[in-house]
């Protein structure tokens, strides 16, 4: 019976050891993969426009279309684009902090809206097109309330900026037809996108 019992403690170390040295190699294979991937999340008026700009700069490992910032669960497009759901389009970039920082994508998220309009963005007019920063965390809203204030300094725009900065709540990725649009839908973007007025808009206010 004693040798039994013995023999038992001694499978049960070892099944002991087993697990923790399992543990120990996975654990920094997991904290690598969280300090190389952070999130982001941007409305700026139609997420078709918002993917190009992200999805080119290095470091950016994804950026995703959808709605957020609304009260009904699983919004379609048909609901938000109504302006019925109190949702924005939105574009969630997922990216490598260590390549590229929250600062740069604030930087890049600025250049490519109207921060001045209150009411949507060029030629989509509705809340649901408003442009906002929704944080992710206390550094987040730090970082895009000193970046805006940065901007407001600048006097690059005359009238004062609107943009919000909101905390994020769930994120719903839009239809899987309005993913990549501008490469799914390469005509169609582009006619959409030079008849918006953002490209023109963009062009005076920072050059080309």
């Amino acid at each position: 019976m004693k040798i039994l019992m013995s023999m038992l403690v001694s499978l049960c170390l070892i099944a002991g050891l087993a697990i923790a040295a399992t543990e120990e190699r996975k654990d920094p294979m997991m904290d690598t993969k969280q300090a190389e991937e952070a999130k982001a999340i941007f409305a700026g008026g139609c997420f078709w426009c918002m993917e190009p700009p992200f999805e080119k700069l290095d470091g950016v490992h994804a950026v995703v279309s959808g709605y957020i910032g609304g009260d009904k669960v699983n919004p379609t497009y048909q609901e938000v684009s109504a302006g019925i759901t109190g949702h924005a389009e939105a574009v969630e970039i997922t990216y490598d902090p260590t390549k590229i920082s929250y600062n740069q994508l604030l930087d890049v998220f600025w250049m490519n809206i109207d921060p001045t309009d209150a009411r949507g963005q060029f030629v989509d007019r509705g809340s649901q097109y408003r442009s906002a920063i929704f944080y992710l965390d206390e550094e987040q809203k730090q970082q895009a309330e000193a970046s805006r204030e940065q901007l407001e300094k600048s006097g690059r725009f005359d009238s004062p900026i609107v943009t919000e900065i909101v905390a994020a709540t769930r994120f719903y990725p839009a239809e899987d037809y309005h993913q990549d649009y501008y490469k799914e839908s390469p005509v169609r973007y582009k006619f959409y996108r030079y008849n918006s007025g953002r490209d023109q808009f963009l062009e005076k206010t920072w050059g080309k």
